[in-house]
C-alpha cells in the first residue's frame, strides 16, 4: 500500500531542491570550493548535456515523493503535528541514509573531509526545506 501524499507538496519540494542546488553549489557560495575540491575547471563544468540536471529532476522528485510518504506513515503512527513528524523524518532519514553512507563512499574514495562536510550539509539543507513545504501542505492533495 502506497501512503497518500500531497502531490503539489512534492512538485514543491522537488522544486525547492534545485533552487537549493543552484545556490548552494553557485560560485559566489560553495561552487569555487566544490570545483577545486572535486578537480572541476572552468572548462569541465560548462553546460554541454541536459542529463545531469534531468537526472537530478528524477532525483529529486523521487526523494520528495519518499520523504512525503515516509512523513504519512509516521504520522499515522505516532500522531501530533505532521510539520513536526515531517522534519524529523527527515532528519533521521538524513542521518541514517544519506550521511552515513555519504561518509562511507567518501572515506573509502579517500574525498576531502572537508568536500564530504559540504556535501552532506547540502543534503541535510534540502531534505528540511522538502520536509518543511511537505509539512506545511499536509497529507493528501487539497
Amino acid at each position: 500500500m502506497v501512503p497518500e501524499t500531497n502531490i503539489w507538496a512534492v512538485l514543491f519540494a522537488t522544486a525547492s531542491s534545485m533552487a537549493v542546488g543552484a545556490i548552494w553549489y553557485s560560485r559566489r557560495v560553495f561552487g569555487t570550493y566544490w570545483m577545486k575540491a572535486v578537480g572541476h575547471d572552468e572548462e569541465s563544468v560548462r553546460p554541454g548535456s541536459a542529463a545531469p540536471l534531468v537526472v537530478t529532476v528524477v532525483v529529486s522528485f523521487l526523494t520528495a515523493w519518499v520523504l512525503a510518504g515516509a512523513a504519512a506513515i509516521v504520522q499515522a503512527f505516532y500522531g501530533g503535528s505532521f510539520l513536526a513528524n515531517a522534519l524529523l523524518t527527515a532528519l533521521i532519514l538524513w542521518a541514517g541514509f544519506t550521511a552515513a553512507r555519504m561518509i562511507t563512499h567518501d572515506a573509502f574514495d579517500r574525498r576531502p573531509a572537508g568536500l564530504t562536510v559540504l556535501n552532506i550539509a547540502h543534503e541535510l539543507v534540502t531534505l528540511l526545506l522538502m520536509a518543511l513545504i511537505i509539512g506545511l501542505f499536509g497529507i493528501g492533495a487539497p
